[in-house]
């Protein structure tokens, strides 16, 4: 604990801080799959997961109501394409080469160093597989060790207990609830925050690799141990 002139406790000196860099990657490579930014070029490959009845329940968090038809879904994937923040990239499989979901980078802060993780929209055949713990290894590393963000959010619906569960596998802790903090789909959103800051990224990137591992599976794709964070 540091003290001023006044004796009152005060954080400690940033003697090296400098604004990290805003998202301008075309593609990252990962193991099981890369991120694309996002292009009209995905609209199809995402509308054939998106736009069925049975991703519906996939939309209920989101901000966006389901797009009626593909060329609705065109015009919704292009307000996206178009935006720096959110900085939205396509998930593509790289076995298969489909793009099988989208995930932004957001409220990006550069003075304090800050920046989120959000607008994650997984098909549902994409859920709790290695791609789907592989893409947040690559934002986070690239937000960390690429531009040099200092702390790293995650923010769902306070009743969207996959979302923070998944939150917290991933390494991210627990801050608190922000009360009455959005209005959408004219309904009250009460905000979980949680966070991932630099000076654990280190020991979290070693577990990651450790899981994301091809001996950590078996032939039939299963995990031999848990992601340990």
């Amino acid at each position: 604990m540091k003290y001023n002139e006044f004796n009152q406790p005060i954080g400690d000196k940033l003697e090296d801080f400098r604004a990290p860099n805003l998202p301008n990657v075309t593609l990252i490579e990962g193991r099981y799959c890369r991120l694309e930014k996002l292009k009209p070029k995905h609209s199809e490959g995402l509308y054939a997961h998106f736009g069925t009845v049975e991703d519906l329940p996939n939309w209920t968090y989101l901000p966006d109501e389901q797009p009626q038809d593909i060329e609705a879904f065109k015009v919704y994937l292009n307000r996206k394409v178009e935006s720096k923040d959110p900085y939205f990239f396509a998930i593509v499989d790289s076995q298969t080469e489909q793009a099988m979901g989208m995930v932004a980078l957001l409220r990006i802060d550069q003075s304090n160093g800050s920046i989120e993780v959000g607008h994650i929209h997984y098909a549902n055949i994409l859920k709790r597989t290695r791609i789907a713990t592989e893409v947040q290894f690559l934002l986070a590393n690239y937000i960390f060790e690429t531009l040099g963000y200092r702390r790293y959010e995650w923010k769902c619906d306070a009743h969207n207990e996959p979302s923070i569960k998944a939150a917290k596998r991933l390494g991210f802790k627990y801050e608190g609830i922000f009360r009455n903090h959005k209005v959408y789909k004219g309904r009250n959103r009460d905000t979980c925050w949680l966070s991932i800051i630099d000076s654990e990224w280190p020991k979290f990137k070693q577990q990651y690799e450790k899981w994301l591992d091809e001996k950590n599976f078996d032939e039939f794709g299963n995990q031999i141990y848990r992601l340990s964070i």
